[in-house]
């Protein structure tokens, strides 16, 4: 390859070091990232000043629904660690601490690539297929949510935790204060498989 070329392709490199490709054969080919994709969103972005009655904020009712293009993948590493995508969410069940995150991650993209809305009923889990349908129980109180997990983590303490719940579920579980609780994780129908 003449210098030239070489020099106009290190340049591209430059200018673009967060494009992520795939290599088929000899060429490459930009894939689109969960940046650069325009996902829709059922409701707009909420705020606090237009919010009432959290705690009266509906349970996802579990759908079929296509696997997410981003967040699916084989498995994944996060601070050294080496996570394995479950093939489905079908029997899952564990008991852990669940943790919640709110204000530092609202209106960010999420592992699936969908907006993170903290007084949504959603959560984050590390092997479950995105999205997937969860019930999650307080084991303290035994108050109880529905929960769609379409983003990744927690990543602190990973022994110990087993879910990221958003705001809004944990105010309904009564774990704002605490900020951690024991809690019992069971997928719901209809199972999730992973994108292959």
């Amino acid at each position: 390859m003449p210098l030239i070329e070489r020099l106009g392709f290190l340049a591209i490199l430059v200018v673009l070091p967060n494009a992520s490709c795939t290599m088929i054969g000899s060429s490459e080919i930009e894939a689109p990232s969960p940046e650069t994709v325009d996902y829709p969103v059922s409701e707009e972005l909420r705020t606090a000043d237009t919010l009432t009655n959290l705690e009266e904020t509906p349970n996802p009712v579990p759908i079929r629904e296509d696997p997410s293009l981003f967040g699916n993948m084989v498995e994944y590493d996060e601070f050294g660690i080496t996570y394995r995508i479950l093939d489905s969410s079908e029997g899952y069940e564990a008991s852990g601490i669940a943790s919640w995150y709110g204000e530092p991650f609202h209106g960010r993209r999420t592992s699936s690539g969908e907006i993170y809305d903290m007084y949504a009923m959603s959560g984050a889990h590390r092997s479950l297929p995105l999205p997937s349908y969860v019930e999650v129980t307080n084991l303290d109180n035994g108050r109880s949510v529905t929960l769609r997990i379409n983003d990744r983590g927690p990543f602190v303490n990973p022994e110990l935790r087993i879910i990221d719940v958003s705001y809004t579920a944990a105010l309904k579980l009564g774990m704002i204060g605490p900020g951690t609780v024991r809690v019992r994780v069971k997928a719901l129908e209809p199972w999730q498989k992973r994108v292959r």
